[in-house]
């Protein structure tokens, strides 16, 4: 079947998609900003924000599955425009959330949503459709790397608004810069996306639920699967805690923002080696070489005295690796399974990283309500890190061999 309509140009794809998950993911990764202030003034325990960020990954991770479906199905960019509109309101709801209850839905379950359409998946879902094989590792790094500029761009943004304006007016400032995404996601609008289905029709195109038989009986998609719920373990634990763990230790709270931004400095380098590598190496070796780092990581920001140098070290060392394994999971995935189904796959990959997340999230504010201290929950970010690098090594990334349909 002949198929006239032209894809979009790569740059429009990383320019638009880019920007994104810049304004997405960088105002996500400054939450922990808002930590100390909110419960200072609201009365609330560390453990109540924890656990609103904790059902917000969770929910993103869940309803992640479905929103990828209907990317699959309808296109991203109307996804993108419905998830902006609800990133606005979450953010708005949060900033006058009168208790608890009501700040877990808003900063929770309605940012959670709103996440789901406005970063990775989606976003990956149109670099699989538009671009070649052969550059579609490298263009995951560049689009998680874009993430990773947003952190080190937003955060220390997020931490003046607060300073200067109250945490309040930050958020809606905030609720504000996300409705960027609107126009941004009207020129992602794929004109060959309906053509692109009618072809796959012509061809081999499997069901939703056939997709997901053949992933869930791949031990492949199951080890990285496993692995993923790792790095949302480790990544929002430091992400939500590590400012009021430098507190508790007496250091400014510059150190913190600087930190956060370090990490998404150095991230963006970082992403954009891996998906650049993962074009020519091996992505389990690359992935298990990730982990295993991390956890030595973690185990010398431990041991040596803490100072506003070392945690900048720390900071960009674990930024060098902090969305490293995005770009090369994904692109293990479409490697592998292909692309017809790859927003809602890596919607259930996803979903397993979120619950590390939330697990890292709200295991932080619970042990530290109870016992004081973040000690344990480094100490399981480092078991979880050789745990992942180890899960990782046997995972075959060979695409899967189908037996053609029926005529």
């Amino acid at each position: 079947m002949q198929n006239n309509a032209q894809p979009l140009s790569i740059a429009r794809v990383l320019l638009c998609g880019g920007a994104v998950v810049t304004l997405s993911m960088g105002i996500r990764h400054g939450f922990g900003l808002w930590l100390q202030p909110i419960t200072q003034e609201m009365g609330w325990t560390r453990e109540s924000f924890a656990l609103a960020l904790a059902v917000q990954n969770l929910s993103w991770g869940l309803i992640g599955i479905f929103t990828g479906m209907l990317a699959d199905r309808f296109g991203a960019s109307k996804v993108l425009v419905c998830g902006a509109l609800l990133y606005a309101l979450g953010l708005a709801g949060m900033a006058w959330a009168p208790n608890t209850l009501v700040f877990a839905l808003t900063a929770g379950l309605l940012i959670g949503m709103a996440q789901t359409g406005t970063t990775y998946a989606v976003i990956y879902g149109v670099i699989g459709r538009q671009l070649p094989a052969e550059k579609r590792s490298w263009a995951m790094g560049v689009a998680a790397a874009a993430g990773s500029f947003g952190q080190f761009f937003m955060v220390p943004v997020e931490g003046q608004l607060i300073a200067h304006l109250g945490w309040q007016n930050a958020l809606l400032v905030c609720a504000v810069l996300v409705l960027t995404i609107v126009p941004l996601a009207i020129a992602l609008r794929e004109p060959n996306f309906h053509a692109l289905k009618r072809h796959a029709a012509a061809g081999q195109q499997q069901t939703i639920a056939q997709a997901v038989g053949e992933a869930f009986r791949n031990p492949s998609f199951l080890l990285l699967t496993a692995g993923y719920f790792v790095c949302g373990f480790q990544v929002m634990f430091i992400g939500v805690h590590m400012p009021s763990y430098l507190k508790d230790f007496g250091l400014p709270p510059h150190v913190a923002s600087y930190s956060l931004a370090l990490i998404g400095l150095f991230n963006i380098f970082g992403t954009y080696l891996a998906g650049s590598l993962g074009q020519r190496m091996a992505k389990r070796y690359l992935l298990s070489g990730t982990y295993f780092i991390r956890a030595i990581a973690i185990v010398v920001f431990l041991l040596v005295p803490l100072s506003p140098w070392s945690v900048y070290v720390f900071a960009a060392a674990m930024g060098f690796l902090w969305l490293s394994t995005v770009p090369l999971t994904n692109g293990a995935i479409a490697q592998i399974f292909g692309v017809q189904h790859l927003s809602m796959l890596s919607g259930f990959v996803f979903f397993s990283h979120q619950i590390g997340s939330f697990l890292g999230i709200w295991l932080g504010g619970y042990l530290y309500d109870h016992t004081g201290s973040y000690d344990v929950v480094w100490y399981v970010a480092i078991g979880l890190g050789v745990f992942a690098g180890l899960v990782n090594l046997p995972v075959k990334e060979e695409p899967v061999r189908r037996q053609p349909l029926a005529a």
